[in-house]
């Protein structure tokens, strides 16, 4: 059985905090690894779906979540959608000791628009750097994102669901430790109310 080749781009997020930032491109060539309890693969329709703590990792990338749907368009690009309570994201960043993190309920990526969108509670950190918003989509063809509010992003500290970001001074900013390999939003710092 074959297993899809997913080229996530999820670390590209990280321009919505600062600067131009890119994961180990080494993990691209790297194959990916999945666990799952259970996988149905319909070839005929190219949609292989993983369920039950899946875990995948690519190198340095590490995706946990409830579901993974992987499918491949006619073109061969792969399109994926991972959910859970919260689906989670961790990957080193190229040539630092630093890893982007991120979750949602929902993790959509589109192999052909090199775009990725977090869904529902979705926060991306970089070090001390974190955007939490109810949705966050990084476009990397155009180099653009964006971060939308909503009632299912409030807090007990945001009643309002609004976007919040910490970017911390270039001057102050420290390597990010090693972060937990299962990231989730308690492990998120909470962004502080102004």
């Amino acid at each position: 059985m074959r297993t899809p080749r997913i080229n996530l781009f999820l670390l590209l997020l990280l321009l919505l905090t600062s600067g131009m930032a890119l994961a180990e491109k080494a993990d691209r060539d790297k194959p990916i690894d999945l666990e799952a309890d259970s996988l149905s693969v319909n070839d005929a329709k190219k949609i292989s779906t993983y369920t039950g703590n899946v875990i995948l990792t690519q190198g340095t990338l590490t995706i946990r979540a409830d579901k993974l749907i992987v499918r491949e368009d006619k073109e061969g690009f792969q399109h994926s959608t991972s959910t859970g309570n919260p689906t989670t994201f961790r990957q080193k960043m190229e040539g630092k000791d630093e890893y982007i993190q991120g979750s949602g309920q929902r993790i959509e990526y589109d192999g052909r628009m090199d775009k990725v969108q977090l869904y529902v509670k979705a926060w991306v950190k970089r070090g001390e750097d974190i955007v939490h918003g109810d949705y966050i989509m990084y476009d990397a063809n155009s180099e653009y994102a964006e971060v939308i509010g909503g009632p299912q992003a409030a807090t007990e500290t945001n009643p309002k669901g609004r976007v919040r970001a910490v970017i911390q001074p270039k001057s102050t900013r420290k390597p990010a430790t090693k972060p937990a390999a299962d990231a989730s939003p308690q492990d998120a710092p909470a962004a502080q109310d102004n």
